[in-house]
């Protein structure tokens, strides 16, 4: 059974920056797709970021050129530096970790609010 703890979230005034973190309970950060989405009251989850095994990453387009995905492997954990935050930006945001016949994994979530 795969556990991903997210750490890092909290409040933020607009333009500051927040660094999350995603550690994984094995060593998968390396295969498979990690992800991190997020969730605003009343709204879907959606995708933030995703960092695949071959290094490939997507953004979304609301978040291209303020949030960085990145990952560490020997530390199996993937971060997301999220800058020049806005009040929109504010969700639960949540880590993923998928890939070919595992299934999906998801952390427990953890909380971004952008003061404006």
């Amino acid at each position: 059974q795969v556990q991903l703890v997210e750490t890092g979230g909290g409040l933020v005034q607009a333009g500051g920056s927040l660094g999350l973190s995603c550690a994984a309970s094995k060593s998968i950060v390396s295969i498979g797709v990690m992800g991190w989405y997020r969730q605003a009251p009343g709204k879907q989850r959606e995708l933030v970021a995703i960092i695949t095994s071959g290094g490939r990453i997507n953004y979304a387009d609301s978040v291209k050129g303020r949030f960085t995905i990145s990952r560490d492997n020997a530390k199996n954990t993937v971060y997301l530096q999220m800058n020049s935050l806005k009040p929109e930006d504010t969700a639960v945001y949540y880590c993923h970790w998928t890939a070919p016949l595992t299934g999906d994994y998801w952390g427990q979530g953890t909380q971004v609010t952008v003061s404006s």
